[in-house]
């Protein structure tokens, strides 16, 4: 009769908890190598880049954006940046222990 009743508490607690959104993104662009001469063409082609996936892939307002990584193939330049909102942000704190994208 406990195991009944505990059961049908918690499911009660379940079906009627909503979660609450967390966006965290992982989005992959590129950009032709050829056109990087220094780091001034490097640092302004990242910007570029970052800012039309922020104007044109993602929904959302992120609260931070990070560039894992970023690789050369033949004559472009792929990279790999990960965006999150703050609900997101809070979400990766506790997965990774604090240390996670975005986070001082």
């Amino acid at each position: 009769m406990k195991t009944l009743a505990a059961t049908i508490l918690a499911l009660t607690v379940l079906v009627t908890a909503r979660p609450a959104p967390a966006y965290v993104v992982t989005v992959a662009t590129s950009i032709p190598a050829r056109s990087l001469t220094d780091d001034t063409d490097l640092k302004a082609a990242l910007r570029s880049a970052v800012e039309d996936v922020l104007q044109n892939a993602i929904a959302f307002v992120p609260t931070f954006v990070t560039v894992e990584n970023a690789r050369v193939v033949g004559d472009r330049l792929y990279i790999l940046i990960v965006v999150g909102d703050g609900d997101g942000e809070a979400t990766m704190r506790a997965l990774s222990g604090g240390d996670g994208p975005g986070m001082d």
